[in-house]
């Protein structure tokens, strides 16, 4: 069990979230998140579902899906030191997107009152959360508009 809470100790270590947190608090927090492990295929949550908790992800890969109109749409794959599920805690709104594993997948599960501790207590942590969600915004604005320039393209829009 030492071991476990040593190699997520480490594991947090490299996130860039919680890079700048002391040992006892990197300790604390391995101590209070749940280790969760997924078969491919497996949903971690669902788009629409209500958001209790962040995810951290350990070991492999997870797809990042919206629902469309014209049916689910992948927008990104998250990896090893990632992490998901904060939107929804952060704004509490219903998840934005469906997380669905792509091969065996292992995450640490950070509750939602864990989550905001670190957050009223670690300022620069506030500021890893809003610049990891501005880099999100940018990259589906450059989605966006490049959706948008195929469409002119084809002449539906």
């Amino acid at each position: 069990m030492a071991t476990d809470l040593q190699q997520d100790v480490d594991l947090l270590r490299n996130v860039p979230l919680f890079r700048n947190l002391d040992a006892a608090k990197l300790k604390l927090l391995a101590f209070t998140s749940e280790r969760l492990t997924y078969s491919a295929g497996d949903n971690l949550f669902l788009q629409g579902d209500s958001g209790d908790s962040a995810y951290v992800i350990v070991e492999g890969e997870a797809d990042i899906i919206i629902d469309t109109p014209g049916g689910p749409i992948t927008v990104a794959t998250v990896k090893q030191n990632d992490w998901v599920g904060e939107i929804a805690i952060l704004c509490d709104v219903p998840r934005t997107a469906t997380i669905t594993a792509k091969s065996k997948l292992t995450t640490l599960r950070i509750s939602k009152d864990v989550f905001f501790q670190l957050i009223m207590q670690f300022p620069q942590m506030s500021v890893e959360v809003m610049r990891e969600l501005a880099f999100r915004l940018e990259r589906t604005n450059r989605q966006l508009q490049e959706a948008v320039g195929k469409l002119k393209e084809a002449g539906a829009a």
